[in-house]
């Protein structure tokens, strides 16, 4: 089941119908960003029906009060918020004294479009006779400027008194506050003719994290006149007129943001804004959008998948890529990316393991190695924050948070909190796949085994010996399926663990740390736990067990399920959920695909063909993995399927939870379908392989790598696949198991 909304197209999402019904889900798709800040696609004109006005700057958040109703020692005391900042794009427009309400006026010739290739978000509507199109971006050259353009022309053969005022409102909220609190104070404002601008703090909290200040000025251009400003409480506004013919007059808004995070206390902050609003002050329009079309075209350049024979798959990985570097770019090594980026509260707005499981190959291919550093060097520096988490369980070592933004644990949900420590293997596995891709072992070297030691010492202290089995076990944990809570010895948590203390003590020989304390001892007892960590498995099926007791469920496959009963987050109680065999997402098969290098194909035949059957595919992280090990075992059908899954996820609402926000850190999911399923791009031990196929839907694809000072390009067609060296010194690699030179370009025949 999904819900499509926009139109097919290669470049663009569409609309010529002004969404009422499924008004939040347009929102979230057609959200911009640049890294800095972000918005979801609501209208900047009064709209008085349902609608999630939501606008968001990068590191700019709250400390909620944790609210449960039991509480239990190592609690996190806070929920970590992105919060709804400043409304800095809102206008009320009024047509002859008639304000614009498009929830309730008479709408006609409605359109919006959000160009993925530009960056930039169009809309065009009629009402009292005026029409009124709109241009809006978030400028990727400047990353402090939003640019809103309104052109109004009367359509009717009349003339009409069109009024626009523009608004700054600091009067919002977040919809996921416990208590209804509002999580902003304003500090200063003020309004002249030209301009105005207004000052908000975060309220102060108990927990002793810094209050963020933003402010937010707006200047203006165009053919309107200015008749003056007015301030309340919370808002600022400037009103601009014109008399509106058949010749189109111009309301060009521009608002500079800056912060706390870039500038110390609010005189600077407000001078900095007032010094970058002088400095696009003249400016052109036309110039400022040629400078952020600019930026945009440049990340397309690499970052570009190619799909020919399918619009509807060509969108969907554009859309992703777009929404992804709109989040994030890598430019703020302050900066994580968080799973709703700027489109909605969903979730916190934090960082998750997403980021070191699923974004870290794509930005390793796709930009310059420094972005990944910067990726890696943020858990570093929160390091000892790590180690604080840990002993709030009672626990050596660095636990690394589920959900975070300073690197204290702030998630309010106990099975997630105490239980889901996978991720505590994911931050070094994002250390390997960087120094295994890159081939720079420098930071492994150095903040690399900093990390690591210090999870090795979690995981050592996190298990038990079974003496009745002789074997070391993970007992009370969440998988990544986590449609079972406070299970026992996970497959996938154990195995990680045992790869990590393995890990750790490879590379401690091979650069030797003593400032770092670790004894003969210490080494000695995580390679015995390491050769002895007990991994369930099942002789007579031939695959890894999940956990203790998953084949003691009621075994059967999703389509035993009536379609009503799906989704089944949305439709059962916890407790049935807990109860049944159905998979979240990938669990056992992400081990898997994480170290496939260390199964053989029918190990992997068999294990696919046994859990993806039970797998609903109700995290959006689940189809991408599923997608690549179709990919490798010629499951070309449901490898394609998991692909279109994966990669129109938010455009066809399949989970129906587009409109809370998209499902960002999951997104790089269609790049990884491609690139690593049906390109089978692999680096295992520092060798490039690939071995594509080419689904019979298409006519061919092709995308780029930048791979160990080397950008590659690679395109796949209906009889044979290219190879072609565009920057940096010949490459040996394996094509279909042969190795070959890559100096120029290098043609393959398709294998079938």
């Amino acid at each position: 089941m999904y819900t499509r909304i926009m139109e097919i197209s290669p470049w663009t999402l569409r609309s010529e119908k002004l969404e009422k019904e499924h008004k939040r889900l347009q929102e979230s798709l057609t959200s911009l960003g640049n890294g800095y800040m972000g918005m979801r696609g609501s209208f900047e004109e009064t709209y008085s029906a349902d609608s999630h006005l939501g606008t968001y700057i990068a590191g700019v958040w709250f400390p909620d009060k944790t609210r449960v109703g039991w509480w239990k020692n190592g609690y996190p005391k806070y929920f970590g918020k992105a919060i709804n900042a400043l409304n800095f794009s809102k206008v009320k427009i009024f047509v002859d004294g008639q304000e614009v309400d498009l929830a309730k006026n008479d709408v006609t010739g409605f359109s919006v479009e959000l160009d993925m290739r530009h960056g930039v978000l169009r809309r065009s509507f009629t009402v009292f006779g005026v029409r009124f199109n709109v241009c809006k971006f978030l400028s990727v050259a400047q990353k402090e400027l939003a640019v809103i353009r309104w052109e109004a022309v009367s359509v009717d053969g009349k003339t009409h008194q069109v009024r626009i005022d523009s608004i700054i409102d600091a009067d919002v909220k977040n919809e996921d506050s416990n208590y209804e609190e509002k999580f902003w104070q304003v500090l200063d404002k003020g309004v002249s003719d030209g301009l105005s601008y207004i000052a908000a703090q975060t309220v102060a909290n108990p927990f002793g994290v810094e209050q963020f200040i933003v402010n937010a000025e707006q200047t203006f251009a165009g053919s309107f006149k200015a008749l003056g400003g007015s301030q309340t409480d919370w808002q600022v506004s400037n009103s601009f007129e014109a008399e509106v013919g058949s010749t189109p007059e111009t309301f060009e808004k521009r608002v500079i943001v800056t912060t706390s995070r870039d500038y110390q206390g609010l005189e600077a902050v407000k001078a900095a804004g007032r010094a970058l609003s002088e400095k696009v002050a003249g400016v052109a329009f036309e110039s400022l959008l040629e400078a952020h079309k600019a930026g945009w075209l440049h990340r397309w350049e690499i970052a570009d998948v190619v799909i020919e024979g399918s619009d509807e798959a060509q969108q969907g990985i554009r859309f992703n890529l777009f929404q992804l570097f709109s989040t994030y770019y890598g430019e703020d090594a302050r900066l994580n990316i968080g799973p709703k980026g700027f489109t909605g509260e969903k979730y916190g707005g934090a960082t998750y393991w997403d980021t070191e499981a699923y974004a870290v190959p794509l930005y390793l291919a796709l930009a310059e190695p420094e972005v990944t550093r910067n990726l890696l060097q943020y858990r570093r520096n929160q390091l000892p924050q790590a180690q604080h988490n840990a002993r709030e369980q009672g626990l050596a070592g660095a636990l690394y948070p589920m959900v975070t933004f300073t690197g204290i644990e702030c998630h309010n949900e106990w099975e997630i909190t105490f239980e889901e420590i996978h991720r505590n293997g994911a931050i070094p596995y994002a250390i390997y796949n960087y120094t295994n891709y890159t081939g720079d072992e420098g930071y492994l070297a150095k903040e690399g085994l900093e990390v690591l030691v210090e999870v090795s010492r979690f995981w050592a202290d996190r298990v038990h010996f079974s003496k009745r089995n002789g074997k070391y076990m993970i007992h009370g944990v969440t998988g990544p399926n986590e449609y079972e809570n406070n299970i026992n010895n996970n497959w996938y948590t154990n195995t990680l663990a045992a790869w990590v203390l393995d890990y750790t003590r490879e590379a401690l020989a091979k650069y030797p740390r003593p400032d770092l304390n670790v004894r003969a001892a210490e080494l000695e007892k995580w390679a015995d736990i390491s050769a002895n960590m007990y991994r369930p498995h099942d002789e007579e099926l031939g695959v890894f067990v999940q956990h203790d007791g998953f084949l003691d469920k009621d075994i059967r496959p999703v389509s035993a399920l009536s379609p009503d009963d799906l989704p089944l987050n949305q439709k059962w109680s916890w407790d049935k959920i807990l109860r049944s065999p159905f998979i979240k997402q990938a669990d056992v098969l992400q081990g898997i695909y994480f170290f496939g290098d260390r199964f053989n194909i029918d190990e992997k035949r068999r294990n696919f063909d046994f859990y993806e059957p039970m797998t609903v595919h109700e995290s959006s992280l689940s189809p991408c993995i599923h997608s690549i090990l179709a990919a490798e075992l010629g499951k070309e059908e449901k490898a394609v399927e998991m692909y279109r899954r994966t990669a129109r996820l938010d455009l066809d609402n399949y989970n129906n939870d587009t409109e809370d926000g998209l499902h960002i850190t999951s997104m790089t999911g269609s790049w990884l379908a491609i690139v690593q399923g049906f390109a089978q791009m692999k680096t295992w031990g520092g060798k490039l392989s690939f071995a594509p196929f080419l689904p019979g839907a298409w006519t061919g694809y092709a995308f780029h790598i930048n791979y160990r000072g080397r950008l590659i390009k690679v395109a796949v067609g209906k009889e044979n696949v290219v190879f072609t060296l565009l920057k940096g010194e010949p490459l040996e690699l394996q094509v279909y198991g042969k190795d070959i030179t890559l100096d120029g370009s290098h043609a393959a025949a398709l294998e079938k």
